[in-house]
C-alpha cells in the first residue's frame, strides 16, 4: 500500500476552515495513519470536524480537535474556557468540593478504567450530590463518566446528562420469520438505507412532519428558535459515531408478563441515536452558563450545575426534555417508515433514553437522577442493552435496585479509543468477524469494530442484580455512518455463504 497523501484542497472540500488546522491535520494524519486508505482517513477527519470535543483528549487527534475548537465555527468546550477567557463570568463565588464525597457503588469494577473511576470520585464530592453509581460499561467522558449515575438535590448538570441529550434505544418486534433476513437480505438492507440518513450534519431535503416541531419552546427560547430550521431538516436522521439502525433476530425464551411477547423467534428492528445538533447546542450553551455561575476546581469544572429554581436551570430542564422528545420522534419516524414498507405493525416496541435526567424519589427524597450512558432500571421498567455490530444485545427488565440508583449499563462500553481501534484493528480481522457471525455491514468503520468494545456477556454478568434478561437481539443487517461499500460488505451469495 502506498503512503498516505492528503492535499489541503481535499480538507477544504469536506468543510475544514482556512487556517493552521489544515496543515496540522495533514501532518498528523500523514504521520500516524500513513498505512490507512485515504477514504478511511477522510472519514475520520470528517468525524473530528463534526464533533471536535469528542477528540480533545485523544492521544493522536487532539492536536486537530483543539485547533478546530479555537476556530470561530465551533464553540470551545467548557473545560477550555478559562476564568479570564470569553464567556466566563464571575457571577458567584467559588464552590468547594466536599472533602469526603458520598458513597457510591461500582458494578464490574474490574472492567472499568481508572480515569472513569476518578471522574466518579470527583462527582461524588459535589455539594449537591446525594447518591451515585458506576455501571460496568463505564469509561471516560466529559464531566460525569459515560456509565455514570448521579442523583442530585434540586440541581441539574448539563454535562451529567451529556452532549447527545436523549440518546436512546428503540426496538420494534415484528411477527416475521427471521429466515427472511437471509432470503430477502437486499430488501431489508434497502429499507434501512431509504428510511434514514447517517453522518454528522446530514439533513433531509424535505422535512418530515411531526408534532414535536410545533413545541412552543422553539419560538420562546432564542437558542431553540435559531436551531429550529436545522432540527427540522435532521428529524428522522441517525447521526454518526456509534449510532446505528439494524435488523436482527429477537429470541424470547419464555413469555414475560411485562414484555408480553410469546416465546419464539422474530424479526427485530433496533435503532440507536439521539438529538443530533439540537441536543449538542443545548448542552454546550447551558454548560457555559453553569460554569459561569459555579466556579469549581479545574478537574470538576465540567460538573457545574444549574439549580432548578433559577431561570437558567428551568430553561435547561425544558430544553433537555424537548431534546428528549425530539430524539424519540427521530426513532419513531424511522420505525414507522420501515414498518410501512414491511406492511406490518410491530407486535411490541421497547425504548429507553440513556443520556438524560429524571425527577425521581430515592430513599424518600426528591432528587434529579442523571444517567449518562446508563439505562433506567426501575422495577419492571423495560430497556435495551446492545452489544456490538456482531455481539447480541438484550431486552431487560429492571429490578429497582437502589444500590445502582435504579440503573443499569447502556451497552458493552468501549474497550479502545477510536484512534487506537483505527490503528490496531485490520480490515481482514473485521471481515472475518462479520463473516463468522453472518452479519452484513453497511457503512461502519474500524473505530466501531466489535474488538473496540468490552465483552457484553461479562458486562451482563456484572449486573445480574440490576436487571432480568427477558429477550435477546442478534444483529444481522447493520447500517452505520462511515465510508461507502467495503470489500467485505458483499451479499452472502458473493461470500459463498
Amino acid at each position: 500500500m502506498s503512503k498516505l497523501k492528503i492535499a489541503g484542497k481535499e480538507l477544504r472540500a469536506i468543510g475544514y476552515p482556512e487556517g493552521p488546522v489544515i496543515s496540522v491535520a495533514m501532518n498528523v494524519m500523514q504521520k500516524n495513519y500513513k498505512h490507512h486508505t485515504k477514504e478511511e482517513v477522510m472519514e475520520l477527519l470528517k468525524k473530528v470536524l463534526s464533533a471536535p470535543i469528542e477528540y480533545r483528549d485523544d492521544a493522536v487527534l487532539a492536536l486537530i480537535a483543539k485547533k478546530l475548537m479555537k476556530n470561530s465555527e465551533f464553540e470551545a468546550p467548557p473545560s477550555e474556557v478559562t476564568e479570564h477567557g470569553e464567556g466566563y463570568e464571575r457571577s458567584s463565588g467559588e464552590v468547594s468540593l466536599n472533602q469526603n464525597g458520598i458513597q457510591f457503588n461500582v458494578f464490574g469494577s474490574e472492567h472499568i478504567e481508572k480515569s472513569a473511576m476518578h471522574q466518579m470520585y470527583t462527582a461524588a464530592k459535589l455539594p449537591v450530590a446525594v447518591a451515585g453509581a458506576l455501571m460496568p460499561d463505564a469509561h471516560y467522558g466529559y464531566g460525569l463518566p459515560i456509565g455514570g449515575v448521579l442523583a442530585t438535590e434540586n440541581a441539574v448538570i448539563p454535562y451529567g446528562v451529556g452532549v447527545d441529550i436523549g440518546c436512546r434505544m428503540c426496538l420494534s418486534i415484528f411477527d416475521i420469520d427471521p429466515k427472511e433476513l437471509v432470503q430477502r437480505e437486499a430488501f431489508f438492507a434497502r429499507e434501512i438505507n431509504e428510511a434514514t440518513l447517517f453522518g454528522s450534519g446530514a439533513q433531509f431535503k424535505q422535512s418530515e412532519d411531526h408534532e414535536v416541531m410545533d413545541n412552543e419552546l422553539f419560538f420562546q427560547l432564542p437558542l431553540l428558535k435559531n436551531l429550529h430550521g436545522r432540527a427540522w431538516k435532521q428529524l428522522g436522521s441517525s447521526g454518526s459515531g456509534n449510532h446505528f439502525v439494524e435488523f436482527g433476530v429477537v429470541e424470547i425464551a419464555e413469555k414475560d408478563e411485562v414484555l408480553g411477547v410469546e416465546a419464539g423467534k422474530y424479526v427485530g428492528l433496533l435503532s440507536h441515536s439521539g438529538s443530533r445538533a439540537l441536543g449538542a447546542n443545548i448542552a454546550n450553551h447551558y454548560t457555559k452558563i453553569a460554569i459561569s455561575k459555579r466556579r469549581l476546581p479545574q478537574d470538576a469544572k465540567n460538573l457545574a450545575w444549574l439549580n432548578l429554581d433559577e431561570e437558567e436551570g428551568m430553561e435547561y430542564w425544558l430544553a433537555m426534555n424537548l431534546a428528549g422528545d425530539y430524539a424519540s420522534a427521530c426513532h419513531h419516524i424511522i420505525h414507522q417508515k420501515i414498518a410501512k414498507q414491511l406492511g406490518r405493525r410491530p407486535m411490541k416496541m421497547v425504548e429507553n433514553h440513556h443520556n438524560f435526567a429524571w425527577k425521581e424519589k430515592w430513599e424518600g427524597k426528591n432528587v434529579i437522577v442523571h444517567r449518562k450512558g446508563a439505562t433506567p432500571a426501575g422495577e419492571n421498567v423495560l430497556g435495551i442493552i446492545p452489544g456490538s455490530m456482531t455481539a447480541a444485545g438484550f431486552i431487560v427488565k429492571g429490578k429497582g435496585e437502589s444500590a445502582s440508583v435504579n440503573s443499569a449499563s447502556h451497552g458493552a462500553g468501549r474497550l479502545m479509543s477510536r484512534s487506537r481501534a483505527m490503528q490496531s484493528i485490520t480490515h481482514n480481522a473485521l471481515k472475518d468477524e462479520l463473516k463468522k457471525h453472518g452479519v452484513k455491514l453497511m457503512g461502519g468503520g474500524l473505530d466501531e469494530a466489535p474488538f473496540a468494545y468490552k465483552d457484553i456477556e461479562l458486562v451482563m454478568q456484572s449486573q445480574q442484580s440490576l436487571v432480568d434478561v427477558v429477550g435477546k437481539f442478534t444483529p444481522k443487517i447493520v447500517k452505520m455512518d462511515g465510508p461507502g461499500s467495503k470489500p467485505w460488505q458483499k451479499t452472502r451469495e458473493l461470500e459463498g455463504e
